[in-house]
């Protein structure tokens, strides 16, 4: 192998290890792994994969922002949630009657390692039960996530899932500032209604109550998130 090659797997193996749920890897599975990894780079809003490229492949997100978007009941493509570098969510298997129609886009800019099934298992295998078990939560937990939070939107306002929304994101894209929270990610006022199912110009006009609330602050294109302020709001329910 030449050493480009080799310099290039062990840089892919140091962006392994700073991926929260795979860091648990040993420093010689995460070598394997990076060997194993096809990358591959996407164009801000392109298509990475989809349900219809099969389960068998694992696909690690590198770098960038990515999110999984379904077809809702009125054909309508809708984002579902969306996800930072780290292992992708495996697409859940299909129900009869029902087409989701589930894809990863970029959001950002994104780089993707993939491998097989298989050599994902075989490298792992390795690993303590608490390990793999923490591995499996990664993968599919998410989807409890989504699961849960449509079941509790069924029974929220609005106001109270976007506050969720904006909750979430500072919990994922989320960095610490003097102010609160920032987002790393810029939060479009048309992506915030596509993740709490609402209209564009009503989560804007409940961005400009949080923001009079001081629950959050405008800083250009980007949010700065008073968790502790959303949060009372959740738990007192008060208006914002």
């Amino acid at each position: 192998m030449s050493p480009t090659m080799d310099t290039a797997q062990t840089s892919i193996a140091r962006n392994l290890k700073r991926l929260a749920n795979i860091s648990w890897l040993t420093s010689r599975q995460l070598s394997k792994l990076a060997v194993a990894l096809r990358i591959t780079r996407f164009d801000k809003h392109s298509i990475m994969f989809g349900a219809a490229d099969g389960p068998a492949a694992i696909h690690i997100l590198l770098s960038g922002v990515a999110s999984i978007t379904c077809r809702n009941r009125k054909g309508l493509r809708t984002m579902l949630i969306m996800v930072a570098p780290g292992m992708i969510p495996g697409f859940p298997a299909p129900v009869v009657g029902v087409a989701y129609n589930l894809r990863c886009e970029a959001v950002t800019s994104c780089q993707i390692g993939t491998t097989d099934l298989k050599t994902f298992i075989r490298i792992s295998l390795g690993i303590l039960s608490a390990n793999f078990t923490r591995m499996a939560g990664n993968y599919i937990g998410r989807w409890d996530l989504v699961q849960l939070r449509c079941a509790n939107f069924m029974s929220c306002t609005l106001e109270e899932r976007l506050v969720i929304a904006l909750l979430e994101l500072s919990e994922h894209f989320g960095t610490p500032h003097s102010r609160g929270v920032l987002l790393t990610v810029a939060a479009r006022h048309k992506d915030l209604a596509e993740l709490v199912g609402a209209s564009r110009p009503r989560v804007t006009e409940y961005l400009s109550s949080f923001e009079r609330g001081h629950m959050i602050i405008r800083q250009g294109r980007q949010f700065i998130v008073n968790r502790a302020r959303l949060e009372s709001f959740l738990t007192q329910g008060h208006t914002a």
